[in-house]
């Protein structure tokens, strides 16, 4: 499976911090949302960026969150890379040992 990645580079936004328009039109709160750090493997709300509040302080978020996150083709690519297939394994049952009529005897 190729790399997980998080918002800003599957939307390729340039918003993260050091990124192409982040002077233009600011850094994204979810590239510097710490407190999610790691969840999902993403860097900082990378990988959660759903779950960042949308506030007066951050309406730069409102664009991606006007859509219902089951329309995200990037929350989708998260739902299916962080879920863990059920794996099913195959029960051995041991029959007992076969007595032959000679060790009876």
């Amino acid at each position: 499976m190729a790399d997980k990645l998080n918002c800003w580079e599957y939307q390729n936004c340039g918003r993260e911090p050091g990124g192409t328009m982040a002077d233009d039109l600011g850094i994204c709160p979810v590239a510097t949302a710490m407190r999610y750090d790691g969840d999902n493997s993403g860097r900082a709300g990378g990988r959660v960026c759903w779950t960042i509040p949308v506030s007066s302080s951050n309406p730069s978020l409102k664009s991606c969150v006007d859509k219902a996150c089951s329309d995200c083709a990037f929350f989708r690519r998260v739902q299916f890379e962080e879920e863990q297939p059920t794996i099913r394994e195959r029960k051995v049952t041991t029959l007992p040992p076969v007595i032959t009529v000679a060790e009876i005897a």
